[in-house]
């Protein structure tokens, strides 16, 4: 005989790592906190596996990422179920079907060039509403991995376990300094001029400034004079107001190129990031919708 997951126990899973603590999901769940831990020592024991560590806020385990990433998929299939059938919330008598919501984890720089008006056909489709975690391409296939999202825009192209991945096309990145910054510290051989000069980076984990120096000189990276600037508008303002130089996305950096608050410091050079859409292999309208509106921008606005 199958041993069963209960979807009350299940539900109060993902609760507790969405609200992050037992009480704060007791009160979405309008349960004491006590019931809300009865609940999940319940569905460890039918596991046979420690679901949550016990910190602030908790954490699902590897096992527990699994149930996480099951609840998240059978809550998307039911508000489905409900939005094709007209049902309302909460058993209400009226009342519009209850709005899809998608966890979507997209990389700064998209989130503030394309993807945004990715979604604008999707603005009077009742079924969409969207969640999105802004997060390094890099990294957003962690979040896919732990359940936390339903979709990514991502840099890898080797699909999670239970997604399927398509491609969307690069990200071009130009590098550019403002015109007062690129004559003090860029008037020369740029390809020697580079480690030494002042830089901006996103942050402790981008890496895109550096990889592009060490194309140009093997073995060096940019200048250990660097700025963080963990916004995508913050950062090209911090490259504008002569901070160091950067990479750019283009655009983003057109305009200022156009206005001469930006120069290109090498016009014949650029970056380019490759990015992915991934998504859980899950039949869903909704998140079809999503999916075919982000690849439809992605071709008009990728490379």
């Amino acid at each position: 005989m199958k041993a069963e997951l209960p979807h009350d126990l299940v539900r109060t899973l993902l609760a507790v790592v969405d609200e992050g603590t037992f009480d704060a999901a007791a009160t979405a769940l309008h349960l004491t906190p006590s019931a809300v831990s009865q609940r999940i020592k319940a569905l460890e024991q039918r596991t046979g596996r420690v679901l949550l560590t016990r910190t602030r806020p908790v954490r699902p385990t590897e096992s527990g990422q699994v149930v996480v990433q099951f609840a998240r998929q059978l809550a998307r299939l039911e508000d489905d179920a409900r939005n094709a059938l007209g049902m309302p919330e909460d058993g209400e008598d009226s009342g519009p079907a209850t709005p899809s919501w998608l966890p979507i984890a997209v990389n700064a720089d998209s989130l503030a060039t394309w993807f945004v008006p990715a979604l604008a056909s999707l603005a009077q489709d009742a079924r969409v509403h969207v969640d999105l975690r802004r997060e390094d391409e890099a990294h957003t296939t962690t979040l896919l991995r732990a359940g936390e999202v339903m979709a990514a825009v991502t840099s890898s192209p080797q699909p999670v376990a239970g997604c399927s991945v398509q491609r969307l096309g690069a990200m071009v990145y130009l590098p550019v300094a403002a015109p007062q910054f690129a004559a003090r510290w860029l008037d020369g051989d740029p390809a020697l001029l580079l480690p030494e000069a002042p830089v901006v980076c996103f942050d402790r984990r981008d890496e895109l400034q550096d990889a592009f120096v060490g194309d140009l000189t093997p073995g060096r990276r940019a200048s250990v004079r660097r700025h963080y600037v963990p916004s995508s508008e913050g950062f090209a303002d911090a490259v504008t107001a002569g901070l160091g130089w950067g990479l750019v996305p283009t655009a983003q950096a057109e305009p200022r190129l156009q206005s001469n608050t930006l120069v290109r410091f090498l016009p014949d050079r650029t970056a380019e990031v490759p990015l992915y859409w991934q998504q859980w292999r899950l039949d869903s309208p909704a998140l079809v919708a999503v999916a075919t509106a982000v690849k439809a921008e992605a071709k008009r606005a990728l490379r």
